[in-house]
């Protein structure tokens, strides 16, 4: 058939006569239904002939759009009735057609019958799975060039028209910040204690990103203690007492191409979240206390979380404060690099989030001509009252708080009152002087800070949607969120970059066992992958 339409012009194919026509039928052909022994008589009358005639055309010119140097898909509707992929009439979503198969687009009668739950665990989807679980490292969406825009990547407006839907760059930049918090936590993990006889050496970090360099250290410590009885009942694990811990870094980008794409010289400070006994133990002291400083009769009073307050301030025997050592480094850092363009990107992540605050709140009045502040948190609980969060903003530090809707972390301390009711209450001038009042006067009067990106562990295909609250809190299981995250109408997006092998060696109990156990052979993989996290585990030093 292909040599015939390669010889004879489709032209002069109206001029065949209609028995050759109908005796070319009797061998039959895949690609023409119609076109079948029998579908056609001797007697065929000339209106038949042309409607044939047409329908052939269509279905070579079907053929030659899939099998040519551009292929494109034909969608039909019922036997017999082709249209392009292309049309302005009824077409479908991009999305639904990329995944046809050849034969659909060959307009053969379906073999298999319709079932979206066998859809679900096709081979596509399990070879897709597999790809996933057996990835090294991370898949990263396309580092695009930020340059001419890296303010409002950086929050200049307070990421306006980037959230909802989420900007591809956005989402990659707010990734990356979540990569620096996990090499926070890999310091601290790989060697938690910290000698309280000697200051401590200079510890090795293992960034995600090798544009940076870490320039310091960064310790909490914390204003309570435990018994000295409590060491010699665990020697083992004396560092859960400790005061002071490692909690972040400083870094630096020194890669000029990477300083060329961003637009600027950017300094990271991260953050992890809450390790130690001590910690745990602050965090609980959950009454507001005044912010050194005088108040403003712009926003009142600013008052912070007790527990939060303390671990940033407080030194230790041989360790200077986190605010010390923060403002000391950031300041040897701008007079370095002095006459560049410079920006400031604080991390953190649970407890790391909130003292993320404290540290852009301290930075904003340490010095002139600090460079623009901008605040990634994820999972961060409330830190302090309206007045603070209103300081925090005529500082002008931007904020962009992460946020899982089954995260109980993102709703205390404070009273369980919502942002959006108490937005609403306000819009009322006699309620708004009755919880100004109680703002100025209540120990658990919290307010949340800056701008918030929503994301739902229930989107996730992979992940149950009644996970446990670990699950729910969990970095990694932000960073799937926000990779898979389009906008708050959408489904999680179909081609997210980021692997799941992290998430289920962290998160085994809480993944969907169909996309983990349907497959004998996938959950063999899986198994191996694990064990082998565990032995990178037991070498901190090694890169996974």
């Amino acid at each position: 058939m292909m040599q015939i339409g390669a010889t004879i012009p489709a032209t002069n194919i109206n001029v065949f006569p209609a028995r050759r026509i109908a005796g070319s039928c009797n061998y039959g052909s895949p690609l023409n239904p119609l076109g079948r022994k029998g579908c056609l008589t001797i007697m065929m009358n000339s209106a038949t002939l042309s409607t044939t005639i047409s329908t052939g055309r269509q279905h070579l010119s079907n053929l030659e759009k899939l099998l040519g140097p551009d292929p494109r898909l034909i969608l039909t509707d019922q036997p017999g009735v082709v249209r392009d992929s292309g049309s302005d009439t009824g077409s479908e979503p991009e999305s639904e057609n990329r995944g046809k198969s050849l034969l659909e687009g060959l307009n053969l009668p379906p073999i298999w019958p319709e079932n979206k739950a066998a859809e679900e665990m096709s081979p596509r989807h399990l070879n897709r799975l597999r790809r996933l679980l057996s990835k090294n490292g991370v898949e990263y969406s396309p580092r695009n060039s930020l340059a001419a825009r890296w303010r409002e990547y950086h929050g200049s407006d307070n990421w306006a028209g980037m959230l909802d839907p989420l900007d591809e760059n956005l989402r990659r930049e707010m990734i990356r910040y979540g990569e620096f918090i996990q090499a926070a936590y890999h310091c601290f993990h790989s060697d938690p204690a910290t000698s309280a006889d000697e200051a401590p050496s200079p510890r090795n970090v293992a960034l995600p990103d090798r544009s940076y360099r870490v320039t310091k250290n960064l310790y909490a410590t914390a204003s309570v203690g435990l018994p000295r009885w409590v060491d010699k009942l665990a020697p083992g694990l004396d560092w859960m007492s400790q005061r002071s811990s490692c909690i972040g870094y400083v870094a630096v980008c020194e890669d000029q191409r990477e300083i060329s794409r961003m637009g600027r010289r950017d300094i990271v400070i991260s953050l992890r979240g809450t390790a130690t006994c001590l910690e745990w133990a602050e965090n609980m002291r959950d009454m507001l206390v005044q912010v050194p400083g005088q108040k403003d009769p712009n926003y009142g009073q600013p008052k912070v979380e007790c527990g939060f307050l303390s671990l940033y301030k407080t030194a230790g025997s041989h360790i200077p404060s986190l605010e010390e050592s923060v403002t000391e480094e950031i300041k040897r850092l701008t007079d370095l690099y002095k006459g560049e363009t410079l920006s400031i990107t604080v991390t953190g992540h649970s407890l790391g989030a909130a003292l993320a605050l404290l540290v852009a709140d301290g930075l904003s009045t340490c010095a002139k001509d600090m460079p623009p502040i901008a605040v990634y948190t994820f999972g961060g609980p409330r830190v302090g009252n309206r007045g603070f969060a209103k300081r925090l903003s005529s500082q002008n530090v931007k904020v962009l708080r992460i946020v899982n809707s089954q995260d109980l972390i993102t709703r205390v301390p404070g009273m369980f009152v919502s942002e959006q009711l108490d937005k609403k209450l306000r819009e009322s001038s006699v309620a708004n002087r009755i919880l100004d009042m109680l703002d100025n006067n209540m120990p658990w009067a919290y307010a949340h800070v800056g701008t918030e990106l929503k994301v739902d562990t229930k989107k996730s295909p992979y992940l149950k949607p009644d996970a446990d609250m670990a699950c729910c809190h969990d970095l990694e299981a932000y960073l799937h969120l926000v990779d898979g995250f389009l906008a708050s109408n959408c489904p999680f997006r179909a081609n997210a970059k980021r692997s799941l092998v992290k998430l289920v060696h962290e998160q085994n109990s809480n993944m969907k066992k169909l996309y983990i156990s349907k497959s004998p052979s996938l959950k063999l993989s899986l198994e191996k992958r694990c064990k082998c996290l565990v032995v990178c585990q037991a070498h901190p030093n090694k890169i996974v």
